[in-house]
């Protein structure tokens, strides 16, 4: 028997404090009984968003066992992947099991078998684990025995048949940078892309340089020499810089320098690390805007720029 009258946004799920949004919410009731408009899905990866991984990660002293205990820890007492530190969460892959009959006609793109990664964030979604079968630090994924809930107003992508769940995983994560990407960028802009050598990163160079066009200029940032060599590859950089994001003058310098003075029209910042923010805000122009992705990041808004922040919550 399903309960009825829950909230497309998921409401009747928190508990603290009762009937406030389940993303900013303490704790929401992860029971696996589904109301009439929700989604029960058998949970088999959890894909943690990498700044909260990190965090766990350093608090675990790197031991996969930790790392897996801290997790059963925090859904234990918040009902969710909802990390108190980092206050971001993740995704997840995994099989619907049940749709609520108040849905069935209005989710006809899915049907109870079929496997989908969760749009929405795990900082928002009830989550019961019973199990953490194996911890992958390599790519931030947890492989679970879990159920969670999607709530009607959830979204979702059903996982393809010929893609690996790895890439498919990798590319859905981050998806929200580039289709931003693509809104903000106009023809013959300069942008420039901060941690350029990261998922979001690589595919935001990508959506630049088509969007820019041959009269535009995509500058690339990153500090490792793996990820330089990662934009190098991938051929979607006029100009590739090797600088620190968090020394804020010296990026500046380099900036001014590959785009002859003009600084950018437009500027992405896709690292997940704080201290950031006004290495992005001096590199651009009077009047340009700065996009940050990562919900790790402080958002700053200066008269020297417009600032359009993206918390994606996952």
């Amino acid at each position: 028997m399903y309960k009825q009258g829950g909230c497309p946004y998921g409401t009747h799920r928190s508990i603290d404090p009762v009937g406030s949004l389940p993303q900013p919410a303490q704790k929401v009731d992860n029971s696996m009984e589904i109301w009439d408009n929700e989604i029960l899905v058998e949970v088999e990866t959890l894909n943690i968003d990498a700044a909260s991984f990190r965090q766990i990660s350093k608090q675990a002293e790197g031991d996969p066992g930790k790392i897996g205990e801290i997790i059963l820890a925090t859904v234990a007492q918040r009902g969710k992947q909802h990390n108190p530190v980092t206050g971001s969460g993740g995704m997840l892959i995994g099989r619907v099991i049940d749709i609520g009959p108040a849905l069935q006609n209005k989710r006809q793109n899915i049907s109870p078998g079929d496997r989908i990664a969760t749009m929405v964030s795990l900082s928002l979604t009830p989550l019961h684990i019973n199990e953490i079968i194996s911890v992958r630090p390599e790519t931030c994924q947890v492989d679970v025995r879990a159920q969670a809930v999607l709530f009607a107003s959830g979204i979702y992508a059903r996982l393809p048949e010929d893609m690996p769940d790895k890439l498919a995983l990798a590319v859905l994560d981050v998806a929200g940078a580039p289709a931003q990407t693509a809104k903000i960028v106009k023809p013959g802009n300069t942008v420039l892309v901060i941690g350029a050598g990261g998922k979001s990163g690589l595919l935001c160079l990508h959506e630049a340089k088509k969007r820019a066009g041959i009269t535009g200029k995509v500058i690339a940032l990153d500090l490792t020499t793996n990820a330089l060599a990662r934009i190098r590859q991938a051929g979607s950089a006029d100009a590739i810089i090797q600088a620190d994001a968090q020394e804020p003058v010296a990026v500046l310098k380099k900036v001014e320098e590959a785009s002859a003075g003009a600084l950018a029209d437009v500027t992405i910042n896709c690292v997940d690390i704080p201290g950031t923010e006004m290495t992005s805000i001096l590199a651009t122009k009077d009047g340009g805007m700065v996009y940050f992705f990562s919900r790790s990041l402080t958002c700053w808004i200066m008269s020297a720029c417009s600032v359009l922040c993206h918390s994606h919550l996952l």
